[in-house]
C-alpha cells in the first residue's frame, strides 16, 4: 500500500460515518492507527513508507505523529530493516559571517538545509543525539549587544524536519561537556551565567522533558568534553581548578551507582573527539598529526599518525560514517581533503579519502541512524 493510499484511507475512515457504532466501539477504533488494522501492523506499515514522506505523515493525525516523533518507531524501523545513516553538519559560510545545519545522505548527496534553529544564535553550546534526534543545547548567547549563558535546550527531529524547544536546563552553561549514557543526557561543568566556573552536573530525562541536578563534580571543570561507555559517562580535557594549566584528570560517574570517581591519564587540549565502537578518538590542539585513541577496557591509550593533506597546521572535525572515522579540515581551501579512517581495515590501507564534505567550514557534526 502506498503512502498515499494510506493516507486517503486514514482520512477517510475518521470522516466517514460511524453513528451505528456503539461508545464503546467507537472508542475503540477512532484509538486505533489506522482503523480496519491492528496497531502492530499499522505501525509496521507506516515503518515502510519512504522517509521523505515523514514531515507529511506527522499532519495527518495526532496518532501518527506522536508515533513518528516515538522510541518505538526508531525500533520499528530497525526490525523492518529501513534504519538510514544521515550526516548533519553545522556549516560557516566563507566569509566566517553566518552559519546553517545541513544534511547529507550516506553517499554525500541529497543535501539539503535545515530549517533555522528558533531562538537567538548561540555558540560554545553542546550537541547530543537522541532517538533519532538531536538536541542543541545551552551555549553563549547575543541579544541587542549584550551577551550571556544560556539555559535553552532546541531539538531537531529528523523525521519531522522541524526544531521544538525543550525544558530549559537548571543552570545556564557554555563550554561544557555534555554526552548521551543509556537514554539520558548529561550534561556537567564549564562557564555559568557570571563567567564563573561551574562544578554542577545535571541529567536530562526525554521520557519527562526534565533536567535533574545530581551530584557535582569535586572541583570546577570547564572547555571539556565528555562521552559515554557501558553506563558511564566519562569527562575530561579542559581546565580545572584543582590543575595549572589544562587537566589530564578523568571524572567518571557510574550512572548505576550515582558516583564520581577519576583517574589521571585522559587527553588535555582536545580539539577534536568522536566515539567509534567501544573506542574514543580525539585529537589534541599540540598535535594535528596523531590521533589519540582511547580503549576504556584497559584504560589506555594508543597513538596512530594521520597522513600530511597540505599544511601541517591544519586541523579537523571528526565525523562518523558508516563505523569510519571522518576527518573534515578546517580549512576552507579546495585543496584538502576529507580523510577516513577505517579502524577495521587492513593494516596499511586504514587511511583513505571520502568524497563527503559539508558545503563550507565544519563546526560540528552529527550521525543519526533512523
Amino acid at each position: 500500500m502506498c503512502f498515499s493510499n494510506l493516507v486517503n484511507q486514514d482520512k477517510s475512515t475518521r470522516s466517514g460515518s460511524n453513528h451505528c457504532l456503539t461508545a464503546e466501539a467507537q472508542d475503540k477504533y477512532d484509538s486505533l492507527i489506522l482503523p480496519g488494522l491492528s496497531d502492530d501492523v499499522a505501525k509496521h506499515c507506516l515503518a515502510l513508507v519512504p522517509r521523505k514522506y515523514f514531515p507529511r505523515m506527522g499532519r495527518v493525525s495526532k496518532k501518527w505523529r506522536l508515533f513518528i516523533q516515538s522510541k518505538e518507531f526508531i525500533t520499528v524501523r530497525k526490525l523492518a530493516g529501513m534504519l538510514e545513516e544521515w550526516l548533519y553538519f553545522l556549516t560557516m559560510d566563507s566569509e566566517g559571517n553566518e552559519s546553517h545545519w545541513e544534511v547529507m545522505d550516506r553517499l554525500g548527496h541529497k543535501r539539503r538545509s535545515l530549517p533555522p534553529m528558533p531562538g537567538p544564535g548561540k555558540t560554545r553550546f553542546g550537541v547530543v543525539v537522541l532517538n533519532g534526534k538531536f538536541l542543541v543545547i545551552a551555549g553563549y548567547s547575543a541579544i541587542n549587544g549584550t551577551a550571556f549563558a544560556s539555559e535553552e535546550v532546541y531539538q531537531y527531529d529528523s523525521y519531522l524536519n522541524s526544531w521544538s524547544k525543550l525544558s530549559n536546563m537548571n543552570v545556564a552553561r557554555y563550554d561544557f561537556a555534555c554526552a548521551e549514557v543509556n537514554g539520558l543526557v548529561y550534561a556537567v561543568g564549564g562557564y555559568g551565567a557570571n563567567g564563573d566556573n561551574l562544578s554542577s552536573v545535571e541529567v536530562y530525562d526525554p521520557d519527562t522533558d526534565k533536567w535533574t541536578l545530581i551530584e557535582s563534580l569535586r572541583r570546577p571543570r570547564w572547555g571539556c568534553f565528555a562521552c559515554g561507555f557501558e553506563g558511564k559517562l566519562y569527562v575530561m580535557g579542559g581546565r580545572s581548578s584543582f590543575t595549572i594549566g589544562n587537566s589530564k584528570f578523568v571524572d567518571i560517574y557510574n550512572t548505576e551507582k550515582h558516583s564520581w570517581c577519576e583517574m589521571k591519564n585522559g587527553c588535555v587540549m582536545v580539539t577534536a573527539h568522536a566515539v567509534l565502537g567501544k573506542k574514543l578518538f580525539c585529537m589534541e590542539w599540540k598535535n594535528q598529526r596523531k590521533l589519540a585513541i582511547f580503549n576504556p577496557e584497559d584504560n589506555s591509550w594508543k597513538m596512530v599518525s594521520v597522513p600530511l593533506t597540505g599544511s601541517s597546521y591544519v586541523g579537523f572535525r571528526f565525523g562518523i560514517l558508516d563505523e569510519k572515522l571522518l576527518l573534515f579540515p578546517l580549512e576552507a581551501k579546495n585543496t584538502y581533503q576529507t580523510l577516513l579512517y577505517d579502524p577495521n581495515a587492513a593494516i596499511g590501507s586504514e587511511w583513505q579519502i571520502s568524497d563527503i564534505k559539508p558545503s563550507g567550514l565544519c563546526l560540528c557534526s552529527v550521525t543519526i541512524k533512523a
